[in-house]
């Protein structure tokens, strides 16, 4: 049986850098773990921005996805 979704989030976090805060708060989830997860993930691309969905369930875990950088970031890196 699937679990059921409580929330979706999209955020944008920089590589390497989440920390808890509201944003993550109002998801739902172990903002903890997930900071750890997203930062050993996003670790190699340091310095971008890195689009997140975060898809909480009701029992408090999650998933999430990693999109590409924006491309008005990569230019404004440029």
């Amino acid at each position: 049986m699937a679990k059921k979704i409580a929330k979706v989030v999209k955020l944008q976090l920089p590589a390497g850098g989440a920390k808890p805060g509201s944003a993550l708060a109002s998801a739902g989830i172990n903002m903890p773990k997930f900071c750890q997860e997203f930062n050993d993930k996003t670790r190699d691309r340091a310095g971008d921005i890195v689009p997140v969905i975060i898809t909480a369930y009701e029992d408090k875990s999650f998933s999430f996805v990693l999109k590409t950088t924006p491309t008005a970031v990569l230019l404004l890196k440029e």
